[in-house]
């Protein structure tokens, strides 16, 4: 029953936010902008908008409902199934011990083949998710931190950070979609002129150009805003695991992350598809508007707040 329970919740936030939308923008077209002057009554297209709202969400929640198998595919990695090491001992009874304490679901364990220390989870639901750890992060953390990791992976799975980025990808999507789509539209249409002498002619090349232009730019803002909200989560999980096992684990292992990545130098891929779902992430200069993880020393600092 708890998949019935999931599909109507994810039925009833569509259908909020294109009430929301739908009330929004016919607010917008036909009373705020005409108070200005502006009239784009004969635009604005409630079928753009539904349309809008079926690409926007419909890539998100189809890449949702298949996070496990796409990671899986990305990875070279092994399900644990029965720990047969003591390192696989602590990975599967952590995650068991803690899906225990929450009263969701175990995830599925995996280990995937990897030098830098990181892990991720993902899955469409707490109830339905997964966690893995790099080889990476056994040969370079101790026990202790390699379970503070483990909860901080939890925490995402009991946050519902999955469904939550989902959703808010599915909004920045239909947004610049509907955007996008209209504004290039009422570019291309025809003039006041040509339209009382009945023509219907436009400048369709110009239209395309700013369809290409405002697609650019809003697919930016909407990274900043989806980046921004991936580095929120990344401090709540934190506090999750610190609260699990302590903050000092949770800080040793960010702080031996930090070092393995400043002694070996290592730069985390720009073209990672998993990078927002990972532990940690490169996040220096103008780039740490776009990065999905906040700097190590701002996650220390705000541990040790705690």
């Amino acid at each position: 029953m708890k998949w019935l329970k999931g599909i109507g919740l994810f039925l009833i936030a569509n259908f909020l936010i294109y009430l929301t939308l739908s009330v929004t923008a016919n607010l917008l077209v036909n009373m705020v902008l005409p108070a200005f002057g502006i009239d784009v009554r004969g635009v604005f297209s409630q079928q753009l908008l539904v349309w809008s709202l079926v690409i926007g969400f419909g890539g998100a929640f189809i890449s949702l409902a298949f996070s496990k198998q796409m990671a899986r595919a990305m990875l070279d990695c092994e399900q644990i199934t029965q720990p047969r090491s003591q390192a696989e001992h602590v990975i599967y009874g952590s995650v068991q011990e803690i899906a225990q304490r929450l009263g969701i679901t175990m995830p599925e364990v995996w280990v995937y083949n990897s030098p830098d220390p990181n892990a991720f989870a993902t899955g469409p639901s707490k109830n339905n998710s997964m966690v893995a750890v790099s080889t990476g992060l056994l040969q370079n953390l101790k026990e202790g931190e390699v379970k503070a990791v483990l909860a901080h992976e939890m925490g995402h799975v009991y946050n519902g950070d999955m469904f939550t980025t989902t959703v808010l990808a599915g909004l920045m999507n239909t947004f610049v979609h509907y955007i996008s789509n209209f504004l290039s539209s009422m570019v291309g249409q025809p003039s006041g002129q040509d339209r009382e002498e009945g023509s219907s002619a436009g400048n369709p090349i110009l239209a395309l150009v700013v369809y290409i232009v405002l697609q650019v730019v809003l697919s930016f803002l909407a990274m900043l805003v989806v980046s921004w909200h991936s580095r929120r989560r990344e401090f709540a999980a934190d506090a999750f695991s610190a609260k699990v096992y302590g903050k000092e684990s949770m800080i040793g292992a960010l702080r031996g992350i930090d070092r393995w990545v400043s002694r070996t130098q290592f730069q985390p891929s720009e073209h990672d598809a998993l990078a927002t779902m990972k532990i940690s992430g490169n996040s220096s200069g103008f780039m740490h508007l776009l990065a999905t993880h906040p700097p190590i020393e701002e996650r220390v600092a705000a541990l040790e707040q705690l």
